[in-house]
C-alpha cells in the first residue's frame, strides 16, 4: 500500500455545489493531513470580534481587518494562529511558531506577542477550526465538493477576505479560473 499524498499546506476551495453554510464559497488552508484526517481553517470568514479585545498584545501583529476569523464549525471555543515568516525554510524558525509548509506556520498564541513581532510577516487568529476524519477530505473532493489549489503566503492575510474565493479562482489555470465568475445565484440569470 502507498502512503496517502498530503495535502499539507494547500487550499480547499468550495466548488458551487458545496452549499453547506460552514463552508459556501470558502477557501480553506490545510493546517495538516495524514492518514489520520485533516485539519484547516477558513480563511475568508471574517468576525466582527476585534482580536485586541480576546488576546491581548496581540492585535498589533494581526493583518487588516484586524479581527478573529471563524475558522471553522468545530471548536469555536478556542483560538489558533497562523503567521508567515519570511525567509526560506531551513532557517532557524521563531520561538513560539511552528512550520506547516513553505513561509507558513503555526503561532504559540501562549508565547509572549513581543517575542515575535519583529519575526512576522502577516498573522490571522481563529475561533475554530475544520476537520475531516480519515478519509473524509478525499471523499468530499473526488464528490466535486472541493478544488485542491496551491496556496501562497498572500492568502493568510488577504486584506478583502471576501474577495479571497474569486481571487484564489481566478489565478488557476483553465476551466477554474472560470468558476471566478459564478454568479452568487445562478438562478437570477
Amino acid at each position: 500500500m502507498t502512503p496517502a499524498l498530503s495535502h499539507t499546506g494547500r487550499l480547499l476551495v468550495a466548488t458551487p455545489l458545496l452549499t453547506d453554510p460552514n463552508f459556501a464559497r470558502s477557501v480553506v488552508l490545510l493546517l495538516d493531513h495524514d492518514a489520520q484526517g485533516a485539519l484547516g481553517v477558513v480563511l475568508n470568514r471574517p468576525t466582527p470580534i476585534e482580536v485586541g479585545s480576546v488576546l491581548d498584545g496581540w492585535a498589533d501583529l494581526a493583518g487588516r481587518p484586524p479581527v478573529v476569523f471563524q475558522g471553522g464549525p468545530v471548536a469555536l471555543d478556542s483560538a489558533l494562529a497562523v503567521a508567515v515568516v519570511p525567509g526560506e525554510p531551513g532557517q532557524a524558525e521563531p520561538l513560539g511558531w511552528r512550520r506547516v509548509h513553505g513561509a507558513i506556520g503555526l503561532v504559540d498564541l501562549e508565547a509572549p506577542p513581543e517575542v515575535l513581532a519583529g519575526e512576522l510577516g502577516a498573522l490571522r487568529v481563529f475561533a475554530g477550526y475544520s476537520g475531516w476524519s480519515p478519509g473524509q477530505l478525499e471523499n468530499e473532493v473526488a464528490e466535486g465538493a472541493w478544488h485542491l489549489v496551491d496556496a501562497e503566503p498572500g492568502d493568510i492575510s488577504c486584506p478583502e477576505p471576501e474577495r479571497l474565493w474569486r481571487s484564489v479562482l481566478r489565478r488557476q489555470r483553465g476551466p477554474l479560473a472560470i468558476l471566478a465568475t459564478y454568479p452568487d445565484d445562478p438562478t437570477l440569470n
